[in-house]
């Protein structure tokens, strides 16, 4: 007698596995999703403590939610939003709030040659590291993940001009780590 194992599970039987809290289904997609969802927490993180510290929590937010997921959708997608949020989440948390005069950060400008073409995907992350909470955060959301200031600010529980500034300043910042790290002087 032969037995034939489907070792194979469509998407429905998986998430079922998952919302069941099957530690195989979960295990699964903890591995297939971590290398992704571990680069969206770095670029929220200031190191890599603090991006498995988000990672984690939102896993932990993924395994909870799990049956609330819509099949058909991607859920690689899916989980992406839920790390986005624990990462903000994380940053509101942490975050000491203060405004910054905005007549003064529309005055930084850029200047010299593009600097971020001759440094390494591993450079740029860290320059990103190096960044504040509060200039770290309005950066991704805001030039990563496409919120607009507006969005930003009722995320942030800050004002569209404190977004504004802070993402000028973040650039003008990023701009000085990514010049020393590639040796252009600007």
């Amino acid at each position: 007698m032969d037995i034939v194992l489907n070792l194979e599970h469509s998407e429905h039987d998986f998430i079922a596995a998952c919302v069941r809290k099957e530690k195989w289904a979960q295990k699964r997609l903890y591995e297939e999703h971590y290398s992704q969802m571990m680069g969206v927490c770095l670029r929220y993180s200031g190191d890599q403590e603090e991006a498995l510290d988000i990672l984690h929590e939102g896993f932990i937010k993924v395994f909870r939610n799990i049956s609330k997921y819509n099949a058909g959708t991607s859920l690689s997608a899916w989980i992406r939003r839920i790390m986005i949020n624990t990462a903000i989440d994380y940053y509101r948390k942490k975050a000491r709030r203060r405004t910054d005069d905005i007549y003064h950060a529309y005055n930084i400008r850029a200047k010299g040659p593009d600097a971020v073409s001759m440094c390494s995907e591993k450079e740029i992350l860290e320059a990103i590291q190096k960044l504040s909470p509060a200039y770290r955060t309005v950066f991704n959301m805001y030039v990563i993940e496409g919120f607009s200031h507006k969005e930003i600010a009722v995320r942030l529980n800050i004002s569209e001009s404190t977004s504004r500034s802070n993402l000028v300043k973040a650039r003008s910042k990023l701009q000085v780590l990514i010049h020393r790290l590639s040796g252009v002087h600007g």
